[in-house]
């Protein structure tokens, strides 16, 4: 059974034994564990993961790869086919009881942060997350204060769960090849957030305003929300620029604010 990627779904199909070992081996998964796999496609990574024994559900938007699976994997026990669109998913409706899902995929780039945000909203159900993007995303999600790559995605991640860049995968890993370096990433959701946000719509606001205009200052970013006279009750320069600012510094500013 042969398919072609199909450039609406954002599909580039992972070939490459080695990389798809490595990101087993990352994920380390183990009988108890129940996975969800996002975007299996022609399932190179799917196998690899049932043969680990742990309960696998697999949520594919492409309903012409459905058989495709069947034929590939058969029908072990320990899965189950969802055809779906991840974006409207209810994944928490997979977990028992008392169990977290450890949730992996090699998303398609145009889809790939509001995904994750998606998958965020329903966090408390998700012990962690391995995930295939494009390395200048993962670049975005791991950066610091003082980096170029740092800004809104950064801080909107990195307040709900640590991140973890693990390695780069060459476009030549898959069929069709991307024309830009992937990487993978680990989310795992903090248990206990490092900074206290009273209202996390309030911080959302603030974060997306100041990097409205990267190269502008707070004092120019923060009008009408925040004046510099109380940037400097609160330790902080008005005449800083956005991306200096550490993730605990714009938690103090959203909580003054709240």
């Amino acid at each position: 059974m042969e398919h072609r990627a199909r450039k609406r779904f954002g599909q580039n199909f992972l070939h490459d034994p080695r990389i798809i070992q490595g990101i087993v081996s990352a994920i380390h998964p183990k009988p108890e564990d129940h996975l969800v796999e996002i975007g299996p496609g022609m399932g190179a990574l799917t196998g690899p993961l049932l043969d680990s024994g742990a309960r696998l559900d697999v949520v594919e938007l492409d309903r012409d790869l459905i058989p495709i699976l069947h034929k590939t994997l058969g029908s072990p026990a320990n899965l189950q086919i969802h055809q779906h669109d991840a974006l409207k998913f209810d994944f928490c409706q997979l977990a028992e009881p008392g169990q977290s899902l450890r949730v992996i995929g090699n998303l398609p780039y145009n889809i790939s942060t509001p995904l994750i945000f998606h998958l965020l909203d329903q966090a408390h159900c998700i012990r962690d997350m391995h995930f295939m993007l494009q390395k200048e995303v993962v670049d975005r999600l791991a950066a610091g204060p003082g980096c170029g790559d740092y800004g809104r995605l950064g801080i909107m991640v990195q307040t709900r769960c640590e991140v973890e860049q693990l390695f780069t995968v060459p476009p030549g890993s898959f069929h069709p090849a991307p024309k830009v370096d992937s990487a993978i990433v680990r989310l795992t959701p903090w248990q206990t957030p490092p900074h206290a946000i009273q209202d996390p719509a309030i911080f959302a606001k603030l974060v997306s305003q100041a990097f409205m205009q990267r190269r502008k200052t707070l004092r120019n970013n923060l009008k009408g929300l925040i004046d510099a006279a109380a940037l400097e009750t609160l330790g902080i320069d008005p005449g800083r620029r956005p991306e200096t600012l550490s993730i605990e510094e714009f938690a103090r500013i959203a909580n003054h604010l709240a």
